[in-house]
């Protein structure tokens, strides 16, 4: 996605610009240290935010740009991460039931 995001917005062709490769290295150390290894959720979905919140919002900004290209250019990659997505939700999901009262 950094690399959709830095074609798209700095026009860079086959490498990342110097501002994307910091952002795509910062992810990667901040991943590498994450709590939940390969389990982990979506930033969104996660109750820890393990990155700084200046690099939460690149990163937010990297993902709403090109995210909506994703599907076309990587459909298969897409539709797998929002089947994982879905899943993780459902795994971290607090699910309380209603009590109910008989009388």
């Amino acid at each position: 996605m950094v690399s959709i995001y830095c074609r798209s917005v700095h026009g860079s062709s086959t490498q990342l610009c110097d501002k994307c490769s910091a952002l795509l290295t910062y992810a990667h150390q901040r991943l590498e240290r994450c709590p939940f290894g390969e389990e982990k959720p979506t930033c969104a979905s996660c109750p820890i935010h393990c990155y700084k919140p200046e690099m939460r919002m690149k990163i937010k900004e990297t993902m709403r740009t090109a995210g909506p290209s994703m599907f076309f250019l990587h459909p298969i990659d897409t539709l797998k991460h929002f089947y994982k997505e879905r899943q993780r939700n459902r795994h971290f999901a607090v699910k309380t039931k209603p009590s109910q009262k008989t009388e």
